[in-house]
């Protein structure tokens, strides 16, 4: 065969190819929702003379064309395999495997977004308790544990704890890295293991002078619990079990959501949330904008503003009170707390983790 025909052979396969795979995505049945991104997927876009000459059906069409591509997750996989383990890179969209788990590269401080937390700190505290000194305990993100030693850039934790506490004055700052360990995190995912955290619970209730239960026992799922990291990787890791904990005491709680502006009764666990897209949700069944948690075995009140961390290690430190409220300031404007929430007799801790302060645009 001579060398034009090979070249007319080979355009030929690949125009095929093409032509087969465009037919595919085109006719294919959609997929709404892709569980290991956590997102919904691009719909096919109408089609109108004005999206055309506009620029906006391209626009479309190309985001369309991308997340309904036939075989995409087996692509996006055979693409992680092959940059890790072919080409020998140490990242693929900035994660990488270390010691049994998947993390995120987060090589620097972004100053702007500690800047404005700490202003809806500060506006918070003077706005409706500038007589208390609210505790902020700051939860080190697992690269805490894994960047430095294994070759990876990230941020100097010790400086970030150091700014913290120079811009709150007014705030007694906690460092609880000393008190975990990488394994007290889920190998697949960014958060902590409830099961892991009693200890924790104990620390924080105890700066406030609470005792909490010490017995609990362990219930797990029984589905695997595939982490935020998991997907972004699109590599088969072995997946985490998620367990919750419980005692007579938790048993005892009953929680209220105010996310629709009348209060609503959730579960305090939520099994068929954490047998669902994003099982985290087992806890509480999800983030919430303002949350109480009743506990009729005690007494005081404590009022944590929080990002997910907060939904594990609320049951816990609910043990110690007669009313526990939660407040995410990611879903409620910081002028409209007071609306909601009595500040005059409780106890008052920020539980914020560094992956949220280090992108606190979305504290409001």
């Amino acid at each position: 065969m001579t060398d034009k025909a090979k070249q007319i052979v080979l355009t030929a396969v690949m125009a095929a190819l093409v032509l087969a795979l465009s037919v595919l995505c085109l006719f294919s049945p959609l997929t709404e929702y892709s569980l290991s991104e956590r997102r919904s997927l691009a719909g096919r876009p109408e089609f109108t003379a004005d999206r055309v000459f506009s620029g906006q059906f391209a626009s479309d069409f190309e985001r369309f064309t991308q997340d309904q591509f036939p075989l995409r997750e087996e692509f996006r996989a055979l693409k992680s395999a092959t940059s890790l383990y072919l080409f020998r890179q140490k990242t693929v969209n900035d994660l990488y495997l270390a010691e049994g788990h998947i993390s995120k590269v987060v090589p620097w401080i972004e100053e702007r977004m500690i800047e404005h937390a700490t202003e809806r700190f500060r506006f918070l505290q003077e706005t409706y308790f500038p007589e208390k000194t609210p505790l902020l305990a700051v939860v080190p993100d697992k690269n805490f544990y894994l960047a430095e030693k294994n070759g990876f850039l990230t941020f100097d934790h010790a400086e970030l704890m150091e700014t913290l506490r120079e811009a709150l004055p007014a705030f007694s700052v906690t460092d609880l890295s000393e008190l975990l360990t990488l394994e007290d995190y889920y190998t697949t995912d960014t958060h902590w293991r409830q099961e892991r955290i009693t200890h924790v619970a104990d620390f924080l209730a105890g700066q406030f002078g609470r005792t909490l239960p010490q017995e609990y026992r362990e219930v797990p799922m029984h589905v695997p619990f595939y982490g935020v990291y998991h997907g972004q990787l699109a590599l088969p890791v072995k997946p985490d079990v998620i367990s919750y904990l419980e005692n007579p005491t938790i048993s005892g709680l009953s929680v209220t959501s105010y996310d629709s502006g009348a209060p609503e009764s959730v579960d305090l666990y939520n099994a068929q949330k954490g047998e669902g897209k994003d099982g985290y949700e087992l806890f509480l069944g999800g983030s919430h904008a303002v949350l109480t948690i009743e506990n009729p075995a005690a007494e005081g009140e404590l009022v944590v503003f929080c990002d997910s961390f907060g939904q594990s290690m609320a049951p816990l430190l609910a043990q110690g009170y007669g009313k526990t409220t939660l407040v995410d300031i990611r879903y409620i404007q910081s002028a409209m707390v007071g609306a909601f929430v009595n500040f005059e007799h409780a106890d008052v801790l920020f539980l914020y983790s560094t992956m949220m302060l280090n992108q606190a645009s979305v504290l409001k």
